[in-house]
């Protein structure tokens, strides 16, 4: 693939294995700086791996991993994470024994700017008025709901270039995932690049500008989002229709 001029995070050629057993087969992935590009795919597709490698949790066999330019392949995740990339885990992983103010603070333990750290905090307080008013809870006490936010401002305070989302609709009741992505899509056109892995389909590409499919292992789609939607193979696969 042409390198784009303005790409923030490329993956080229990526091999990656667990033990004998091959996750991710010539993984091709390119992002520019303030998309919105998620990866879709079901169980076991690979879509879990594909961030570890990115973080450094799981090296490839084969082929790079570039950010802004640099190859961070052979890095460690806290120098990753160092350089300007985050993530909202999973089922959000908050810590439950600390409080709402002790688990954002956590997000900006790399930082020494006082002042952008404060400024920070406000910003995910306009995004999350829930943990203002939670502040001196613990996180164990939270709903889901607010623990994702949770989740999200605590990675935000670490001002990240790129944000990666594993499966941010896992575990939420059906009303509050449509709130969650309208903030994914807001934290987006605020200028942070997000990559994000999910199941949903259909919410998932209502709010991405591209999208990746993988299946084994291995991209078998990609296509503008508004493509996708159409695309008769995801019709059949993954937006229960057609």
């Amino acid at each position: 693939m042409e390198k784009g001029r303005d790409d923030i995070l490329r993956l080229s050629d990526v091999d990656a294995f667990y033990g004998k057993i091959q996750a991710l087969g010539e993984i091709n992935i390119s992002m520019e700086d303030r998309e919105l590009v998620c990866l879709l795919g079901g169980n076991a597709s690979g879509k879990s791996t594909t961030l570890k490698t990115i973080l450094g949790v799981v090296r490839p066999a084969r082929g790079t991993v570039e950010f802004m330019g640099e190859r961070i392949d052979g890095l460690s995740t806290g120098e990753i994470v160092a350089r300007g990339i985050s993530i909202v885990p999973e089922n959000r992983r908050i810590f439950p024994k600390l409080t709402v103010l002790e688990n954002l603070e956590l997000g900006a333990y790399l930082r020494k700017d006082t002042q952008g750290i404060a400024r920070d905090m406000e910003r995910v307080f306009e995004l999350f008025p829930r943990l203002k008013e939670r502040l001196k809870q613990y996180g164990a006490t939270l709903s889901g709901g607010e623990q994702q936010m949770l989740a999200m401002g605590r990675a935000l305070m670490s001002r990240p270039r790129l944000l990666l989302m594993d499966e941010p609709s896992m575990g939420l009741a059906p009303i509050l995932v449509e709130g969650s992505f309208e903030i994914i899509q807001r934290v987006n056109q605020e200028g942070v690049t997000i990559f994000m892995v999910e199941q949903n389909a259909n919410m998932a590409l209502s709010i991405a500008d591209r999208g990746y499919v993988l299946q084994l292992g291995r991209i078998v789609l990609q296509d503008s989002a508004e493509n996708l939607l159409n695309n008769e193979m995801m019709k059949r696969a993954y937006l229960d229709t057609g």
